[in-house]
């Protein structure tokens, strides 16, 4: 059954307890699943993605499918699904599942799409897509903020803001408040000042996402996966700030073979290592010895050139490789 996306306020999430969310505008759909879990604050939360439940479908159907004394309600969400999660779909909506709540979030689904289809065609499932937001509804949204934080900003610069954000109001969201803090002891904000803080290359999701994977610590790594929905332009930084952070620790990694002393190690580094970074950094160099990093240099180009030049599926791609390279233990 298919809603449009100013219908959410009338889903009853208890009645039609299967939603899927889908398009690339995710800023949008972060909104509505935050109203959605706000109207059902007394229900637990769970997360997963697409490929925790493939790898291992018993532990999912078992919180689908069974009870527990000790939570009545349940909301489950599940991002980066695909196609390959249609056959799960259709076994558990054939299935009476009293009390629990699923939430689907995809990217781009196409018209053949067999998980979109499964949707729109069954009448108790609900299906709900998420095109790009229009100029007109990012420039009222930004212009809601700047007054209410009492910002001082041209027209010019405003445009300049929405179009880098490609119709997606979470982008929009991000760059907004990064002006809000800049502007703390600004009269004005310039349009130098907007051009630096609009193109700052470095998320930091994304980086703390790549320090948890070189680092090993999967439960960390598969949080930060399941908090952000990273689009497909969001894998090629993820890829470059890989390559960045692989590039420093194997000169790093060197340098500990060398004189076999961390801290030494860390202190000697050039450029000097940001001391809340350090501890990350001692766990990186202790986990992957200069080969280990050559290798995943090599494989995150190959990945990157995947991607670029034979148009894969990024997400799945890259979220593969970082959930099987935080496990990896050399």
């Amino acid at each position: 059954m298919i809603f449009k996306a100013y219908e959410t306020q009338k889903i009853n999430i208890d009645k039609n307890n299967i939603i899927l969310f889908y398009g690339d505008n995710q800023g949008a759909k972060e909104d509505e699943i935050s109203k959605l879990l706000l109207k059902n604050k007394d229900k637990s939360l769970s997360k997963y993605n697409e490929k925790q439940i493939l790898d291992d479908p018993e532990i999912f159907y078992n919180e689908v499918l069974s009870k527990s004394l000790f939570e009545n309600k349940k909301i489950i969400i599940i991002n980066y699904a695909t196609d390959k999660f249609n056959k799960i779909i259709e076994e558990i909506s054939e299935k009476e599942i009293n009390d629990i709540s699923i939430i689907i979030n995809s990217s781009i689904l196409e018209k053949k799409s067999k998980l979109r289809t499964l949707f729109e065609k069954d009448k108790k499932l609900i299906c709900i897509a998420f095109y790009p937001d229009t100029p007109e509804i990012l420039s009222k949204m930004t212009y809601d903020f700047i007054r209410e934080k009492n910002i001082s900003i041209s027209r010019e610069n405003i445009n300049l803001i929405i179009n880098k954000c490609n119709g997606d109001r979470g982008i929009l969201k991000n760059e907004l408040d990064k002006i809000y803090f800049f502007a703390q002891n600004k009269k004005k904000i310039s349009t130098e000042n907007i051009l630096k803080l609009i193109n700052l290359i470095e998320n930091y999701s994304i980086s703390e996402l790549v320090d948890n994977c070189l680092a090993k610590n999967h439960k960390r790594t598969l949080h930060i996966l399941n908090e952000n929905n990273f689009n497909n332009e969001d894998c090629i930084v993820i890829t470059r700030t890989f390559l960045s952070k692989l590039k420093k620790l194997f000169k790093l990694s060197k340098d500990y073979q060398e004189n076999r002393d961390l801290n030494k190690t860390i202190s000697n580094a050039r450029p000097p290592i940001f001391w809340k970074d350090k501890e990350i950094v001692k766990q990186q160099i202790n986990k992957l010895d200069p080969a280990e990093v050559t290798k995943l240099i090599i494989k995150i180009n190959e990945i990157e050139l995947q991607i670029k030049k034979y148009n894969a599926d990024p997400i799945n791609i890259v979220s593969d490789f970082i959930l099987n390279q935080s496990l990896i233990t050399n």
